[in-house]
């Protein structure tokens, strides 16, 4: 399953950029989480991931883990492919 990952870097972390992508990279290894793609942005979030969990037990532990680490915090959003949504809405519709 792919999940939207928004992010905020606490003001630690945020000056060692290397440090932090590596734990952060090391930890999603290990619970099976593969990125697909990663942003960085201005505004309200400091970065939006997309990655494929194995399942949402694996998203929720990083996040806490994340979290936990002091490294800042995560809020994660699943994300459905076009078809899936396409037939929530016929499902929805009979």
């Amino acid at each position: 399953m792919k999940y939207v990952l928004l992010g905020n870097l606490s003001p630690e972390w945020a000056k060692k950029q290397s440090d932090r992508v590596g734990k952060a990279k090391a930890k999603l290894d290990k619970l099976g989480i593969k990125i697909e793609s990663i942003h960085y942005t201005q505004g309200h979030y400091d970065f939006v991931d997309v990655v494929d969990a194995p399942k949402p037990e694996a998203v929720l532990a990083f996040s806490v883990w994340y979290s936990t680490h002091g490294l800042g915090r995560i809020q994660s959003m699943p994300a459905f492919e076009p078809k899936t949504f396409e037939a929530a809405v016929k499902d929805a519709s009979d």
